[in-house]
């Protein structure tokens, strides 16, 4: 059975730094994508960021230039470095895994990370 367990979230001032990261068992991911997305009450779950097995990353556009996104392999384990951060990061952030399937992707979610900014 695949976990996904986030960590790392928290309560932090505009202009700070947070690091979530994501540790997945269960099964091996080496197919695998894994990313963030993130998300506030009464909205859509946004992509952050994603990163292939071999490194190959992806932004969102408001994660672009202060959000790094990576993996250790050996630990499977994702990780998020968020600096500069605006209250308007504030949501509670999911880490995302997909693996290629037939018929289709497997697909899955941790339970979050609240990650809260204040001025």
């Amino acid at each position: 059975q695949v976990q996904l367990v986030e960590s790392g979230g928290g309560s932090v001032q505009t202009g700070g730094s947070l690091k979530l990261s994501c540790a997945a068992s269960g099964r091996s991911f080496g197919v695998c994508g894994m990313g963030w997305y993130r998300q506030v009450p009464g909205k859509e779950r946004e992509f952050v960021s994603t990163v292939s097995y071999s490194g190959s990353t992806g932004y969102g556009d408001s994660a672009m230039g202060r959000f790094t996104t990576y993996r250790d392999n050996a630990k499977n384990t994702l990780y998020l470095q968020m600096n500069s951060l605006k209250p308007e990061d504030t949501a509670m952030y999911y880490c995302n895994v997909e693996c290629p399937s037939f018929p289709r992707a497997q697909t899955y979610w941790g339970q979050g990370t609240q990650v809260t900014v204040w001025t």
